[in-house]
């Protein structure tokens, strides 16, 4: 590009136009009246005041030096998730290579290329991308934008008016003719459902285009990575499917249906959701063995919250005791323990004995009950008082073998702060408790009785006197059973010395005890936040074992867990497609879901030119299929007036926008020439007048 010269006539006048075009009009229209009247030496007056009304114009010859200034060509580069179908990225690559060798020839054109974030994982947004490469630009220079792309681009303006003005929009489509795909989607999914009970999924499968298949395909559906149940459904109409909701938290659910024959892509025959599983009520037993100070703590406790179905009672007279009331004057209410204890024992979440000792309310069968509920997945909670070290302990029950120690007989009634164990703090129950602290006295306040115990099997988390045992944790079978062998819990509620966290320790202690995931000692979870997944590993010992990512494509990736707190590892990946992430490490396998559920980036996944047929017609673009053109398309530079593109072209404007680099300005009419026509005019006039 040169610089070039340009000549202008151009008017200063020397009066504002306010006062110059009353002063013309009364000047013409005094000569106009003496020309009717035929007076003489009119000519020369009207030679005269053309003189005089040039010279207030003020005219001169203006030379320009122009700088001519760039136009600008933007190529936006789709890649989102559906690029990387079959041969779409190899040719958007090649597509992008020759036109940028074709617009190297273009000494008056820059050329910006922009790609769309990669990894997009629920939409391709091509116009942000766009919006961005051209917010600095005057949209005079713009010359035009070419889109490379597969088409399904979903954030196309709704008004045209915002693109009509920035040149034309050409796209380039990177995959093929007549594609075909098989759609799984998941039209509705409640978000939660009741543990214990199951949900209904509505799902459609599609084959397109539509019509290129009929009947019915097997649609597979697993949960947390079990193995999975078939279905037939219909193709192309909507399909009840039930999915029990096993346990609390999260239920990661993995649908999907086979290929079909030339299908373009399996990203989309797979569908993924999280069903949140919710306790509808829980239910729990709680038997106190005898009135005491901290029995109104675990009522008050469990009775707060409003999902808590509470059944207590007190053993308040104990058959053994023998008094002189009349019968007919005591007004207890009497224990139906058949009830509780033999055909509704199964439908309690938690068993709770507060204190319990034998006095043979319970006969020795239905503890056996008790003990088999636990094996079979049941979860008791026992508190220890006095009794516990006494001949009528339970361990001497058939609830004995079920509970994580022995009596030593032995009562400590000192004051004693609980510790939390090593193992402990490495334990959901019990790791960073509020007021814990890794060395020295923990800041919460002293209990005052503990049972001596010996421990048979389970996790000591939490410690007394003398490091002896004060809260022990069991798997018995598949149940739970927790054992905290003091009676003064009551003393942290009452804010003893400070008192402590004894609503959190005892809420983490009901839900471990029903198995909730969160609460797993020995788990590895994972869990998306956008497209970040973090990945935990909790165990109750160290544990340096990678673990095995595999994608939705089924590549693997290896990732090292490093220790973020005690008994917790983690790390965190990036997610580059939509879909179900696996993650193992050889013993655990764990789900992640990433994108939305039923992303607009799956919904339709073949090449299509409908979505930007508008803008190409509101912008004069075109709109060419790359396979069709093996040795690129011909760019013009084109008029901003005429066509913009043609069968196997496109053309970006020439806006010719320029820079004035120096100015040279000429007056046309001197002061001495002006001032000799106007007087000399005038005065030829008067002489013709005195004739």
């Amino acid at each position: 590009m040169i610089d070039s010269a340009v000549t202008n006539l151009a008017l200063s006048p020397l009066l504002p136009w306010g006062v110059l075009a009353p002063l013309f009009a009364l000047t013409a229209a005094g000569l106009m009246l003496a020309l009717w009247r035929r007076a003489r030496g009119t000519l020369w007056r009207c030679v005269a005041m053309a003189m005089l009304a040039a010279a207030l114009l003020n005219p001169s010859l203006v030379h320009e030096q122009r700088a001519p200034i760039k136009d600008v060509a933007v190529i936006v580069v789709d890649q989102s998730p559906s690029q990387s179908i079959g041969e779409r990225q190899t040719r958007t690559e090649t597509a992008l290579a020759q036109l940028q060798d074709k617009l190297k020839t273009f000494d008056d054109l820059d050329v910006r290329v922009v790609r769309s974030e990669a990894g997009e994982v629920d939409e391709t947004r091509l116009f942000d991308a766009l919006g961005h490469a051209i917010a600095d630009i005057p949209k005079r220079r713009i010359a035009g934008t070419i889109l490379l792309t597969d088409g399904q681009v979903h954030d196309v303006p709704a008004d045209l008016k915002e693109v009509s003005d920035i040149g034309p929009i050409h796209t380039l489509l990177s995959g093929e003719h007549a594609e075909k795909d098989r759609r799984l989607t998941i039209v509705q999914a409640p978000p939660y459902g009741i543990v214990g009970k199951s949900v209904t999924l509505t799902v459609r499968v599609d084959d397109l285009p539509e019509g290129t298949a009929v009947g019915a395909v097997p649609l597979s559906f697993s949960q947390d990575g079990k193995p999975p149940q078939i279905v037939d459904v219909p193709v192309g109409r909507e399909t009840a499917v039930e999915i029990p909701v096993t346990h609390g938290g999260q239920n990661v659910v993995e649908l999907s249906v086979p290929e079909m024959p030339g299908e373009l892509s399996l990203a989309n025959n797979r569908a993924a959701l999280i069903i949140n599983g919710v306790r509808d009520r829980l239910r729990v037993l709680l038997v106190s063995g005898e009135p005491h100070a901290g029995e109104r703590t675990w009522r008050n406790l469990l009775k707060a919250d409003p999902a808590v179905d509470l059944v207590h009672f007190t053993i308040l007279r104990p058959p053994e005791k023998q008094d002189a009331t009349p019968v007919k004057e005591l007004s207890l209410i009497a224990f139906p323990i058949r009830e509780l204890f033999e055909i509704k024992l199964n439908e309690f979440d938690l068993i709770i004995f507060d204190r319990y000792r034998r006095r043979g309310v319970l006969p020795t069968n239905y503890l056996e009950n008790v003990a088999s509920y636990v094996e079979h997945g049941g979860a008791l909670l026992e508190v220890s008082g006095p009794g516990f070290a006494s001949p009528f302990s339970l361990a001497h029950t058939p609830l004995g073998a079920v509970l994580p120690t022995e009596p030593t007989g032995d009562i400590i009634e000192q004051g004693f702060r609980p510790h939390v164990t090593a193992l402990g703090r490495r334990h959901p129950v019990t790791a960073g408790l509020s007021g814990d602290v890794a060395t020295g006295e923990p800041h919460w306040g002293r209990w005052f009785r503990q049972a001596g115990v010996m421990p048979v099997d389970g996790d000591i988390v939490m410690s007394g006197v003398n490091d002896k045992p004060l809260l022990m944790l069991r798997h018995y079978g598949q149940g739970r059973v927790a054992q905290l062998l003091s009676d003064q819990i009551w003393l942290w509620s009452r804010g003893f010395e400070g008192g402590g966290p004894q609503a959190e320790l005892l809420r983490r202690l009901a839900h471990w005890l029903m198995k909730e995931p969160e609460l797993e000692e020995n788990d590895l979870r994972a869990h998306a936040d956008g497209k970040r997944i973090t990945v935990e590993r909790r165990s109750l010992k160290p544990d340096t074992r990678t673990v095995t990512m595999t994608n939705p494509a089924g590549e693997t990736q290896t990732l090292a867990l490093a220790e973020s707190k005690p008994g917790l590892d983690s790390a965190s990946v990036v997610a580059d497609a939509p879909g179900i992430y696996r993650f193992t490490d050889g013993e655990r396998t764990a789900l992640a879901v990433v994108g939305a559920l039923n992303p607009p980036e799956l919904q339709d996944m073949r090449t299509t030119e409908d979505k930007l047929a508008s803008v190409a017609e509101a912008t004069g673009g075109g709109i060419f299929w790359i396979v069709d053109h093996e040795d690129g398309v011909d760019i013009h530079r084109t008029n901003p007036t005429r066509d913009q593109s043609g069968p196997a072209w496109l053309g970006l404007r020439a806006n010719g926008d320029y820079t004035v680099t120096g100015v040279n300005e000429v007056p046309l009419l001197p002061a001495a020439l002006v001032l000799a026509v106007v007087i000399g005019g005038m005065m030829l006039g008067w002489r013709r007048e005195g004739r």
